[in-house]
């Protein structure tokens, strides 16, 4: 492919987009407290372990992948960004329901919201810069890590610590809301990229045989990074699994923003971003089913 695909859009969803990823931000930051940040001073194997490959390993490995199998560029792109992401918000869910110890989850999610705001920008501008075959499209696209600095700071940063404030002042109202607050930002979320990919169904049609597979196997990458750094520190299954659904289950919806915002021509980037919303949802889903099953042996 060369150049960017057309892709329908309009400027108003930008500002919907960002109010949904700042609500799902402060719905799952509503449970977090400072002592979920001291649990990695205090046991920083699990959380460590699941940070280096959610930050360090899953790039790297989606770079090499893009680059030895000469993906198109702004398909490539859309991968780097999601594997550049933090944790995505519904880990902690997952986690749970796969039986994990949601306390390491929750501290991942804690910790890599954070440090997002710092490695995202500089992770996609360093890896899309490092593999040849993107490197001349970053350049087209006018790459502002400053701005994506400070848009993440905005969508993840400040909700999340409004709402720790909240969540600590209002501990009654946490406990009426988050539920509902995870599931209606989920639902908004769900029905928001819907809206996209119908607006653009001839695109999505045309390219869904080159985007599918390759978010599926992306997916299965990140999910298999995840568990075999488990795996190789004889971590206990539980805190396995918490690694495997943070390090699997990414924040596409801030891939979203940061393409809606920076680069709305680029509409590959968006059919692999918005599809791993989808999909990540149905393997982290279906992984837990399994795993719910299987006893902690």
């Amino acid at each position: 492919m060369s150049g960017a695909l057309p892709m329908e859009f309009d400027p108003a969803s930008l500002i919907l987009l960002n109010v949904i990823m700042a609500c799902m931000m402060f719905g799952v930051s509503l449970s977090l407290r400072l002592e979920d940040f001291k649990r990695i001073a205090l046991a920083p194997i699990a959380p460590l372990a699941g940070l280096v490959a959610q930050f360090l390993l899953l790039p790297l490995a989606t770079c090499l992948f893009t680059w030895a199998l000469q993906i198109d560029p702004e398909l490539a792109l859309g991968m780097i960004l999601v594997a550049s992401c933090p944790g995505g918000s519904f880990s902690n869910i997952m986690t749970w329901l796969a039986r994990g110890n949601v306390a390491v989850s929750v501290s991942m999610t804690a910790v890599s919201s954070m440090a997002a705001t710092v490695l995202t920008p500089l992770n996609f501008a360093f890896y899309g810069w490092l593999n040849p075959h993107t490197r001349e499209y970053l350049t087209q696209i006018t790459l502002e890590p400053g701005g994506i600095l400070l848009l993440v700071l905005l969508v993840l940063a400040l909700p999340l610590v409004l709402g720790m404030v909240t969540g600590r002042k209002l501990p009654e109202l946490v406990a009426r809301s988050e539920k509902p607050l995870r599931i209606a930002s989920l639902l908004v979320f769900l029905g928001f990229v819907a809206i996209a990919f119908s607006n653009n169904f001839d695109l999505f049609l045309e390219r869904f045989h080159s985007f599918f597979w390759l978010v599926v196997a992306h997916n299965l990458l990140a999910l298999s990074l995840g568990y075999g750094m488990g795996v190789l520190l004889k971590l206990p299954v539980a805190d396995r699994r918490a690694v495997t659904m943070e390090v699997g289950i990414q924040n596409s919806g801030l891939g979203l923003v940061i393409l809606f915002t920076f680069f709305p021509e680029a509409g590959g980037m968006m059919l692999i971003t918005a599809f791993w919303g989808v999909w990540h949802l149905v393997s982290g889903i279906t992984l837990s089913q399994i795993w719910a099953r299987t006893a902690h042996d």
